[in-house]
């Protein structure tokens, strides 16, 4: 009988994979990936799943070793190293993205001060400047000169960026609970949100020795994600912010089919394909000449925007109707392959 070591974090992917398991009669056991002996508790199981998160500092010093040791010993994981090695990097995503052929919306990264300078001298503007960590549009800013770009060049070379604010997307957060009329549960879940904030901007360093900067592509009034799952493919729009210009953290999300160009689907079962994802999430712009064009990936997303699509698509392009959890298509797969 296949054995499952869950890695239990509140909130996660962990919650619905227990559930899954109970109402299926999967054995299962919790096991904390952060014990120094976890590899040794591993031995005793089949498959290891763990939604690790890049807002703890913990996983992200230790998630990918752990969970690359346990394919190492043979255990089915999620996610493996072919999902998650590039997860909150964009810098990595850039070089992966070039490698398989994917268009990905023109990106430059500079390791060295004077080569930073030099390109801006002869750029364009206005481009995005990102910092390699960061979801939900944080840390992406919009460049209008190059006297912007020499001075945010000067600091990532310099003292360097934060890559976590206490006050990261509040607009949205806050238009969210004015939505649902929780001000008391915004205030009652304040002090431990700002607790967590202070200890993880303590645990994460500073990002610097590298500038990020990416094309900007104008006259986009949203961005198409493509969530895909296996042989399942979940698309929704996401509109872009009152004057702004990033659509990724708004909270705006479209269901309607229509939105979603099928390229973008054919494109992100390709390229999850060459990867060797097993789930993967593909931001989507419309480029100039109007093919689409990503912006950047990610194995982390929220499963409840990918549950409410009414349906999926096949790899040949079919719809499938029905309400999906991507977390338990997540788990169908990897017990699929220990299966065969």
């Amino acid at each position: 009988m296949t054995r499952i070591a869950i890695h239990h974090t509140e909130g996660s992917f962990s919650d619905r994979w227990m559930e899954y398991c109970g109402a299926h009669g999967i054995p299962y056991e919790v096991t904390s990936a952060y014990d120094s002996d976890i590899l040794r508790r591993l031995a005793a199981f089949d498959a290891f799943l763990w939604h690790w998160s890049h807002g703890v500092p913990q996983d992200l010093l230790m998630a990918r070793h752990v969970l690359h040791a346990a394919e190492k010993m043979g255990l089915a994981v999620f996610p493996n190293t072919a999902t998650c090695w590039h997860f909150d990097d964009k810098v990595a995503q850039k070089y992966l993205l070039e490698a398989v052929g994917a268009p990905l919306v023109p990106t430059w990264v500079f390791y060295d001060l004077d080569a930073a300078v030099a390109w801006i001298d002869r750029a364009t503007f206005p481009k995005v400047f990102k910092l390699r960590r960061g979801a939900g549009s944080t840390n992406v800013r919009l460049v209008r000169s190059a006297h912007e770009a020499r001075r945010l060049a000067r600091t990532a070379f310099g003292r360097g960026f934060r890559p976590l604010g206490y006050l990261q997307n509040a607009d949205v957060r806050l238009k969210r609970v004015a939505r649902q009329r929780d001000w008391v549960g915004m205030l009652k879940r304040l002090p431990s949100s700002l607790a967590r904030t202070y200890h993880a901007r303590r645990g994460m360093d500073r990002e610097k020795g590298y500038a990020y900067f990416q094309e900007f592509i104008a006259n986009n009034r949203f961005d198409t994600r493509v969530t895909v799952v296996g042989r399942r493919a979940f698309g929704f729009t996401r509109n872009v912010r009152p004057n702004d210009f990033r659509a990724s953290g708004s909270g705006s999300i479209d269901y309607d089919t229509k939105r979603v160009d099928l390229r973008c689907i054919r494109m992100a079962f390709d390229v999850a394909a060459k990867v060797g994802a097993q789930s993967c999430a593909f931001d989507f712009l419309a480029g100039e000449s109007g093919g689409p064009m990503i912006v950047e990936i990610s194995y982390g997303y929220l499963g409840k925007a990918v549950y409410d699509c009414a349906g999926h698509w096949d790899p040949e392009l079919g719809w499938v109707e029905g309400h999906v959890w991507p977390q338990d298509a997540i788990l169908e797969d990897l017990l699929a392959g220990l299966r065969r």
